[in-house]
């Protein structure tokens, strides 16, 4: 690896918990936020952007709670440039070891016209009063010019100025809208270093949408010219296109340290880890074509890759699997496997579990396993992102369905709903149409179903199926998820899922953002 020195180190900023779960449908449970900033905390990731405490009360105890928990990363709260949003921020921000506040406002031409409906003065007015109204709170203060890629470069340059003298440490230029390309990238942080005066005494940032997918392309161009922050995602989750994927940044700067010499603080054996658990968390699939975590990352099927892999790895595989946590795939386990051997193997997986999370995944995986002859590390993944936990309101306890040639098919469905049972049969146009139609019998509502998926999880006519369920609202996105053996079970379980975070989205309220 070339040498390094100090002021080639790239801190990483993960945003999953704030921009990430902002993605249609991503909403995590305050437990999962807890876990997923543990592990962001215990990979190495700098500054974990917790969530807009302003948002609602959830967000607030969220921050508030990573922030009391975080033993080594900066937690970070976001604030538009409201004084009602900074001391929010500060509030949920009191009991972290160290502390950021990221307060930002719109600068571009379009977003000062139309969305704010101020003129440019009175934008460098707030930002000046913004940034030091942050500073009462903590010496750590970032500022985002919000549309900051098709800002005006004077007044970018303005405004990042009066940042700085304000007391911002951070300055970072969000790509809000995934419109900026490489080049275009880094010249904007070339154009900030030379003409800002005092730019040389903060760290500067870049946030990359991904919408034209040059999210990673545009945050290595900034490092290149200067930026020494990558504001990214795990997965790339992210509002529209998503975020800049942390496992593609990190892996990048990684692979090609000849011609990008500079490093990061992330053990990337935890890569693995963390895509499985934000998947699972947010009920949002990987991709099998996804850079350095999907499925197929290491697959090789064509018989000139199998062939030149056999002779040397390197000759297709410019990482190993082990660098990112990703363990070989074999059939070890079975209906007579112990918890001792389960564990063992989930911890391969990435999954660390406590003994009361053992011994639930322990009964619904010999359920599997006495209706599967082999279970499969796929299997156990599936099994690990069933979206049912022990706060649902809503489940599935009893279900048959009768189907065939001759219409109409049917669904016997019994649900227990805030602890009480309720029983329905419905019909429907399929087995899957008719359970729909029944959960929407004993639990009415008025979702519209956006997307139903099926895929099989493994071979075979005993493979798990893992079904996707997209509902909306009132314009709230929520995703369930759930696997069986039985695909109309599956989908019953992924409906159910879904509607019981429709339940956890519909208290919740949301301030647009970067």
């Amino acid at each position: 690896m070339t040498e390094t020195t100090q002021q080639d180190r790239v801190l990483i900023f993960d945003t999953t918990l704030r921009d990430g779960e902002q993605s249609p449908g991503a909403t995590m449970t305050h437990d999962e936020k807890l876990e997923i900033a543990e592990l962001l905390d215990e990979m190495g990731v700098d500054i974990i952007e917790a969530g807009f405490p302003i948002a609602s009360e959830g967000d607030f105890e969220a921050v508030r709670d990573i922030a009391n928990r975080s033993k080594n990363a900066v937690i970070c709260g976001l604030a538009r440039s409201s004084f009602k949003d900074i001391d929010r921020a500060g509030e949920a921000l009191k009991g972290a070891r160290r502390a950021r506040i990221h307060t930002f406002i719109s600068t571009s031409p379009l977003h000062m016209k139309y969305k704010l409906q101020m003129e440019p003065e009175a934008v460098l007015e707030a930002i000046e009063k913004s940034v030091s109204r942050a500073r009462n709170y903590t010496d750590d203060v970032q500022w985002s010019p919000e549309d900051g890629t098709r800002t005006e470069h004077d007044f970018l340059c303005r405004a990042v100025e009066t940042a700085i003298k304000a007391g911002a440490t951070t300055i970072n230029i969000p790509d809000t809208v995934g419109y900026t390309a490489p080049r275009e990238s880094a010249n904007i942080i070339a154009m900030l270093r030379e003409r800002v005066p005092g730019i040389e005494d903060v760290v500067i940032s870049t946030h990359c949408h991904n919408d034209l997918g040059m999210a990673v392309a545009n945050a290595l161009a900034a490092v290149e010219a200067g930026a020494r922050q990558v504001e990214c995602t795990i997965n790339g989750l992210g509002e529209r296109a998503g975020n800049a994927a942390l496992e593609e940044v990190v892996m990048a700067l990684r692979v090609r340290n000849d011609i990008m010499p500079y490093q990061t603080g992330i053990d990337t054996t935890k890569i693995m880890r963390a895509s499985r658990l934000v998947s699972k968390a947010t009920g949002f699939p990987v991709q099998y074509n996804k850079a350095v975590v999907g499925k197929n990352a290491f697959a090789h099927e064509s018989g000139i890759h199998q062939d030149g892999m056999l002779k040397h790895a390197g000759t297709y595989e410019i990482m190993r699997p082990e660098d990112i946590g990703l363990t070989e795939t074999n059939l070890v386990l079975g209906k007579h496997s112990g918890r001792a051997a389960l564990r063992a193997k989930l911890r391969d997986l990435g999954y660390d579990l406590a003994d009361n999370q053992l011994a639930d995944v322990f009964v619904r995986f010999k359920e599997l396993a006495d209706r599967k002859k082999e279970v499969f590390d796929e299997d156990l993944i599936a099994l690990m992102g069933d979206g049912t936990t022990e706060s649902d309101r809503i489940r599935v306890k009893f279900l048959r369905v009768i189907c065939g040639t001759e219409a109409p098919q049917s669904a016997d469905l019994t649900l227990t709903v805030d602890g009480v049972d309720n029983q329905v049969t419905a019909t429907g146009d399929g087995p899957v149409d008719a359970t729909f139609n029944a959960i929407k019998a004993l639990f009415p509502h008025n979702a519209r179903l956006q997307l139903y998926q099926v895929h099989a999880v493994t071979e075979g006519t005993d493979a798990q199926a893992t079904v996707s369920v997209r509902l909306e609202e009132g314009g709230k996105i929520v995703t369930g998820t759930s696997s069986d053996t039985d695909t109309v079970v599956a989908s019953a379980k992924a409906y159910v899922n879904a509607l019981n975070n429709l339940l956890v989205r519909r208290e919740k309220t949301r301030p647009e953002s970067i």
